[in-house]
């Protein structure tokens, strides 16, 4: 299995395990600024040069022997279950992508005909009932998550908690595991407990946002997309998730964690 979504300096200077809609594309901006004294111009998913990613087969024996011999500080960074999918839908759903199309080809016509889903219109900039639609599409992630159907969970929507063990599962141990929400103060100790060829100056780096702009704004607070229904359906996708990175499912109107994720416990648990 190796080392799915790792990325690692140049430098080897730190190994970052991405997860998909928590400020991925800043954390590998600044792993590229860190090596070269520059951003990567574009999207940094982009990018088949200046980091070491698990996706390059070139890379892939320097990255496993990096996270095994665990001499190399290694991260991930977690976000609350409900801003996650609820940002996953808004740009993954609703939104265009930046090659012009929707997402996954026939994934969105399959939604709106199989799930009675809206989207905005062709671009996504039309009004709709944003609150009806995501519950709709909560109800086609968990059929993905449980019964693999219509189609295999996307790792848009997929539990963080499972990108996360993998890197566990296959001789990996973390470091340290910020949370989206407290980005600054995590991604300072990082970069306090490495050696990087180029300074970070952390407060003059910007946010790489790249699903900004892609689908409509979001209409209303977080807490009003979820019901005791949907609440309930957030629960069963991503218990994990709520346990293990601290996070408060009684209230999706409180993104923030509610104590210290236990490092320990992750690995215990993640590595069964």
């Amino acid at each position: 299995m190796g080392f799915p979504g790792t990325w690692m300096t140049e430098s080897q200077s730190m190994i970052y395990r991405v997860v998909p809609k928590c400020a991925c594309s800043t954390i590998g901006q600044i792993m590229y600024y860190s090596d070269h004294g520059e951003f990567f111009e574009g999207d940094i998913h982009d990018a088949t040069s200046g980091l070491h990613k698990w996706a390059m087969e070139e890379s892939q024996p320097l990255i496993s022997a990096g996270v095994q011999e665990q001499q190399i500080f290694s991260f991930t960074c977690v976000r609350n279950p409900y801003t996650r999918i609820l940002s996953s839908f808004f740009d993954k759903i609703c939104g265009i992508q930046r090659n012009g199309k929707r997402y996954r080809g026939n994934l969105v016509p399959m939604l709106i005909q199989k799930y009675g889903i809206e989207v905005g219109g062709e671009d996504g900039q039309e009004e709709f009932d944003q609150v009806r639609s995501f519950r709709r599409f909560l109800l086609f992630v968990r059929d993905t998550i449980r019964w693999r159907r219509p189609m295999e969970p996307d790792i848009h929507w997929s539990a963080s908690s499972g990108h996360v063990s993998t890197f566990i599962r296959n001789g990996g141990r973390y470091d340290r595991i910020l949370w989206t929400e407290r980005f600054e103060e995590g991604m300072a100790d990082v970069l306090r407990a490495v050696k990087t060829p180029v300074k970070v100056d952390l407060g003059a780096i910007p946010r790489f946002n790249e699903s900004e702009g892609h689908g409509p704004k979001r209409a209303h607070p977080v807490e009003d997309y979820f019901d005791d229904l949907s609440m309930h359906l957030v629960y069963e996708i991503y218990k994990r998730d709520f346990r293990l990175f601290r996070y408060d499912f009684e209230n999706p109107g409180n993104k923030m964690p509610l104590g210290e994720i236990d490092l320990d416990e992750v690995h215990a648990k993640l590595g069964e």
